[in-house]
């Protein structure tokens, strides 16, 4: 059996910063957007005659709502095509007291697991089945036959301002090291990453607070020990260079998992790209700086049904910019079956909007 761990490490980095860095050291690709809340300061919180700071409050309170999470899958990769089990290792939060546990997607391995165990704060563990899932968002949510679970408290990731507290809980390169906790500041807001699958995540949280493999899926928590993100990603060859998902993306997937049992988002009905890859794909430049380039649309689909063509440019859903197949990924969980929306296309160089209805 090849034991690895699942986790932040996975994700390769490929872009470059010389004119920060001058020099060719590979990094993330980042872009930047400054909150607007009042920065945090390092408080004492009284309990009794006994006094705690911030890091050991936040850690008492968040700690029975961070989870182990240890995988089994099958995987054919490797030289002689032969299937083998491999192991993986990552965190989760409890979001509902009935046994609702957010992660990311890569911890479950998009869905294919064939086995995911959750390991409590008290030591008992119970085998869980993954009920939703997106590989794009790097989102997972895991359901255990359990109840009377404590439910981490859930922040406003938009109030989160650079310089702000950040904590963060998880397992570091494995269970050994289960429930470590770090802390450090929010370093950037709005931050776009480049992954070895070739696709952007953006809107992103960067926190200098430590992550490792294994910390994936855990918690990023403010002064008040509310989850403001879910840690996802770390520079491979950079300290102090973390990643987390905003914790108001999942928060209307979390609730409808939870009423429904499942989440099942509309579709819009295209096969498309990043700008930027299929650029660099034809070798050609393209109207527009960013965007989603429309390959096909799938007939019958509510893109044909609003005459989307091939070779549009989405650079634009609702009030929502989209930079990327990730940003037309999350703007997609916004809506519901039977909403209208308006898209804003290029085509032939020229702003066109569309109105589209949206199905299952």
């Amino acid at each position: 059996m090849k034991l690895k761990n699942k986790g932040i490490g996975l994700i390769a980095v490929v872009a470059v910063i010389s004119s920060i860095l001058g020099s060719s050291l590979t990094l993330f690709a980042l872009k930047d957007k400054i909150g607007s809340s009042s920065q945090s300061s390092n408080i004492v919180v009284s309990e009794g005659s006994k006094s705690q700071n911030v890091y050991q409050a936040v850690a008492k309170k968040a700690t029975p709502s961070v989870v182990g999470i240890t995988t089994t899958s099958v995987s054919q990769d490797n030289m002689f095509a032969i299937p083998q089990e491999t192991q993986g290792v990552g965190t989760g939060i409890i979001v509902d007291s009935n046994g609702y546990i957010l992660t990311n997607s890569h911890v479950v391995s998009d869905g294919d697991a064939t086995s995911v165990n959750v390991l409590f704060s008290d030591g008992s563990d119970i085998n869980g089945k993954v009920v939703w899932y997106d590989s794009q968002m790097d989102l997972a949510i895991v359901k255990v036959d359990k109840t009377g679970l404590t439910a981490a408290e859930l922040g406003n990731s938009d109030d989160v301002a650079v310089g702000d507290i950040s904590i963060a809980i998880g397992n570091p390169l494995g269970l050994d090291l289960q429930k470590s906790v770090t802390q450090g500041i929010i370093s950037g807001l709005d931050r776009t990453i480049s992954t070895s699958q070739s696709t952007n995540m953006t809107g992103l949280i960067q926190t200098d607070a430590s992550i490792n493999s294994g910390n994936s899926g855990g918690p990023l928590l403010n002064e008040k020990g509310q989850v403001i993100g879910i840690n996802t990603a770390k520079a491979s060859q950079g300290e102090g260079l973390g990643f987390a998902i905003p914790i108001n993306t999942a928060k209307n997937i979390i609730s409808k998992v939870i009423k429904d049992g499942n989440y099942e988002k509309v579709t819009l009905g295209i096969k498309g790209t990043d700008l930027e890859t299929y650029e660099q794909a034809v070798g050609q430049d393209l109207t527009g700086d960013s965007g989603v380039y429309v390959a096909e649309v799938t007939s019958g689909s509510a893109a044909e049904k609003a005459k989307m063509a091939a070779g549009d440019i989405i650079i634009k859903l609702g009030d929502t910019e989209i930079t990327s197949m990730n940003d037309l990924n999350k703007a997609l969980y916004g809506y519901s079956s039977g909403d209208k929306a308006e898209i804003t296309v290029l085509r032939n160089g020229k702003e066109q909007k569309l109105t589209v209805t949206f199905g299952k």
